[in-house]
Parts: C-alpha cells; structure tokens; sequence
C-alpha cells in the first residue's frame, strides 16, 4: 500500500524537517505499545523509507493518558468511542449507561442491527439444513455468514458492552471459525452458548458448552467411551475452562474425562446425543467432588452436578475474574479487585452481569486509564467506527463483502475473529501484539481507511469534514482540531511531530488549498490513528 492515492500528486522527498512516514510512526505508533509494555529492539524496530532504522525520542512515544470518565468507560466497555456515543453517555451518565448495556434486550433498542441481520438468513440454519444444502459445496458459507454478522455487531450494533463479552467468551470457550469440524454447528454455538448466557450465568454457559456439537467435536469428546475415555475435554474443561493450571492433578484429569463420557454428538443428526452405552459407571471424584455414579442412564446429570459443581469452585471465581480484569482494566490485575469481583461471581450464582458492573464501577478501573492497549482486531475495530463507516449495501451475488474482507485483513494482523486455532484463546495483553509486521498492517490498514482505498463499500463521511471551519490558522491548531474530532489526545511532541511530517513548523500560517487540508489529509488522520493515545484502550 502506497502513502498517498493514486490520483495525488506524489510528495516530495523528505527532509530532515519532514521526516518520512515511518519514521513517524515509529514515534507515534510504535511507541503506543511499547511506552506501556515493553522496549523495542534496533533489529525489530520499522525502518525509514531510506531504509535506516526509526529513531523517537521517549516525549514523542508516550503516550496521553485520557482521563476523561466518559472517554474512559467507552474505551473499554465499546469498540470504540464515537463522538454521537460520548454525547449520549455525557447526557444519560455513565452508571445509566452501564446499567442498560448490561440489560441489552430490554433497555437498548438495536433495531437497525436487527434489520441488518436479516441478511445472513442461513445463520438461522438448523444442521440438518447446512448438512442437506451445503454438504458436497461450499462447507464455509455459514461459517463466513457468522464472522461477517459477529463484525457487524462490533461495529454497527447499539449494545456495545454485550458485543466485548461475547468476544470475551468467545476466547474464553473456543471453537476456531472456520474448521472442518464446526463447519454445520458454529453458528448455533455462537447463538445458543455464548450470546444467550453471555451476561447470564457461567454455569448455564458451560452447561451449555458441554452439551453442544461444536465443543464435544473440537474437543473430542464426542468419541470418548468409558473402555477408551479421550482426555482432551477432561483436561481443557479444569485448565482453561473452570480452576486454572496448578489447581488440579492428573488423577483429576482422568476422572474428569469419566465423568464426561456419554455426553457425544450423532453421527446422522449432527446433533448433541447422550450415549448411555458409553457411559463409565462408577464413582467418580474430581477435586473436591464425588458421586457414586451408579447408572449409566443417571450419567447426563451427573455431568450437570460435575459441571455446576466446577462453575462455582472457588479458583473458577477468581479465574474468572482474573480474566476479565485482564480485559478490562489491566494487563496486572489488581489482587484486589481479583478478590472483589470473585466474591460478586460466587454471591450471584456465577452470573456475570453483577461482576460486569462491580468492575466498571470499582476504584481499580477509574485509577486505570492508560494501562490497556487495543489489540489489533480491537484497534480495527475502533478505527472503522471513529471515521464513521456505515454498513454496506447487501453485495451483488458473487461479491465478496467488505465485512468478509475486514475478516481475512484481520488475519493479516493475526486476529481474524474466532480465528484462534488452540484452546486457549487469544492474548489479551499488550505484550503479544508488539511484532513489527502486525504493526505495519495496521498502519496501512489506517492508511487505506482515511483514503477510502480500503472496505470502500462501506460508506464513510470524507476525511474532509473533519477539517473545521472556519480553518485552523496554523498547522497546530489543524491537528489539534483534527486530534479532537477523532477523540485523540496528543503531547506536544507528537502534534509537532506530525507538523513536521507536512514540512511545516507547528506555528505556520495554514492556507485554504493547502496540501495538509487536501490531498496529504488522508495521512494527517492516519497518523493520529498510529498515536498511542488512539491505540491506549
């Protein structure tokens, strides 16, 4: 990808006063995460266009911390802040806002959402239908109708907090989109494991997960016999699902794996099926539970007391809320707020809307601003909402979608949603993200986002109308103005730096017609969307 359209004249070489691109944004954007998780190496680091390593100085790669309680909350709590959100939320408060998010289905109507998820008619496709209509064709189709919905909703859908948890959960029990094993079965486990118990309780999610096709094949267990139990669920079930590593013995795990036996998947249905011919009989103790297990037909609700038992264990609790401090506050989870919400978890039943607003409204989250960085699905994300995109047209048939195609531009970040191959789900802190290719993506991903040269079919206001009238009188009061329309704080290093790039002093007069306000905009915004502060969740 290019640093300019096509039809633009081509900028003039750089200057030690205009520094190119890349240098930049090694300052601006390579410094978002590394100020906040870890130091960059010279080998590792971007290069400049002449090919020598980036240089920034440590005022230009810190990062502004935003403060601001309104800014804060829909950083984390949303996908991304946009100006109409920050005004809604500055008008109904943040604690009602949180409230109704946490009761979508009631309290927020999303009726353009629900209009615009009439499209993917096969997403209401029973597995017999996707095995009668597409066994023998296009295996993926329904597989690449429920990312494309899953990113509509992030982007497009008013209950922005039921989409961050239902990406929670979808890392926390992972079935990987798309696979040949899930491929007649994932969109049900999207829709009847994770939407419907996201905010419920955990203990109906895993419940729930048990005893679905997509698991119980993913898995394995879906073979797995009392003469010859597969461990995998067993296993995968104690370390990622429930208590956590070190919480458990080998024993555990193989009495685990019994008491899963039975719960399986039929061959002709596709559908979940209880084999009591498969059932290991006899008592069976896991941790601090045991049952005598004495028929095979009693066997499916004897998984039910295992697995309930597991939702409400103690190290499930703090497991748990471990996790979700992870993702909403800090990569260091407070041991207190940990502590906190693990007593809310087990006080409520295992449901998880009560820890939700116990820690968004907790001290540890308001003292956290600046300690998360967006992944880059989460940096995507943001992106596509700050500049405004709407959702495309229904593509012709034989069109490839924008919305398919942000699937597979993730994949180049290394995050294609649901695209997480091993159980364990993706990382959810700064330090994995810091590779140098992911980066450069993004970077052009920003590029081709503020030019329009890229998801073109979904509508955006031009970059243009982020320039105010009347205009700026300098180039600092330009990319202050545009910092502020994009909801970006800057240091003053970084809004001199990004003058500096347009081969003006932050103090020169700004005329109409000039490059900065016309054809190198596109690379004003982009920079801003490289800053740390845009990339500081």
């Amino acid at each position: 990808m290019t640093a300019h359209s096509p039809e633009s004249p081509s900028p003039a070489r750089p200057s030690a006063a205009a520094p190119a691109r890349r240098r930049v944004l090694s300052g601006l954007g390579g410094g978002a995460a590394l100020a906040v998780a870890t130091a960059t190496t010279a080998s590792a680091a971007p290069t400049s266009a002449a090919g020598a390593p980036a240089t920034a100085t440590p005022a230009v790669m810190a990062a502004a911390v935003t403060t601001d309680p309104v800014l804060h909350l829909l950083r984390r709590a949303t996908f991304g802040p946009t100006p109409a959100l920050v005004a809604e939320v500055r008008t109904t408060g943040t604690t009602a806002w949180l409230d109704a998010q946490l009761a979508p289905l009631t309290k927020v109507p999303d009726t353009a959402m629900d209009t615009m998820l009439g499209r993917w008619t096969r997403l209401g496709w029973k597995t017999w239908e996707v095995r009668e209509r597409l066994e023998g064709g296009d295996t993926w189709t329904v597989m690449m109708d429920l990312v494309e919905a899953h990113l509509a909703r992030a982007l497009f859908s008013r209950r922005q907090l039921l989409e961050t948890v239902v990406d929670f959960w979808t890392n926390h029990l992972v079935v990987p989109v798309p696979s040949s094993e899930v491929w007649d079965s994932s969109h049900l486990f999207q829709r009847d494991v994770i939407r419907k118990h996201a905010l419920g309780k955990y203990s109906d999610m895993l419940n729930a997960a048990a005893r679905h096709p997509s698991m119980l094949k993913v898995l394995d267990n879906a073979d797995s016999t009392k003469k010859a139990p597969n461990e995998n669920y067993g296993r995968e079930l104690l370390e990622l699902h429930t208590v956590g590593v070190g919480k458990f013995t080998e024993a555990d795990v193989k009495m685990s794996a019994l008491a899963l036996t039975g719960l399986s998947v039929d061959s002709e249905s596709g559908l979940y099926y209880y084999r009591p011919n498969r059932r290991h009989v006899g008592t069976v103790k896991v941790l601090g539970w045991s049952d005598p297990n004495a028929t095979p037909e009693n066997g499916s609700a004897v998984a039910t007391l295992y697995l309930n038992y597991l939702a409400n264990h103690p190290a499930t609790a703090n497991r748990i809320a471990t996790k979700l401090v992870t993702r909403y506050v800090s990569d260091t989870p407070p041991a207190t707020l940990v502590t906190k919400l693990a007593q809310v978890y087990l006080a409520n039943g295992t449901a998880i809307a009560p820890v939700l607003r116990a820690l968004f409204l907790s001290p540890e989250f308001v003292a956290s601003a600046g300690q998360k960085i967006r992944t880059p699905y989460e940096d995507a994300l943001a992106s596509c909402r700050i500049l405004g995109l709407t959702p495309e047209p229904v593509p012709a048939a034989g069109v490839t979608s924008d919305l398919r195609g942000l699937f597979w531009q993730m994949g180049t970040f290394g995050q294609a949603p649901m695209g997480w191959p091993a159980p364990n789900g993706y990382p959810d802190v700064a330090a994995a993200w810091n590779g140098a290719s992911s980066t450069l993506n993004r970077w052009n991903f920003h590029l081709g986002l503020a030019g329009n040269w890229t998801l073109k079919a979904m509508k955006r206001p031009d970059v243009t109308t982020l320039v105010p009238t009347p205009l700026p009188t300098t180039y600092a009061a330009l990319v202050d103005a545009l910092a502020a329309k994009l909801l970006i704080t800057l240091t003053t290093a970084q809004r001199d730096a990004i003058c500096r790039f347009v081969d003006h002093a932050p103090g020169d007069a700004l005329k109409a017609g000039a490059a900065a306000v016309t054809w190198r905009l596109p690379s004003i915004v982009a920079l801003l969307l490289d800053s740390p502060n845009f990339a500081t969740r």
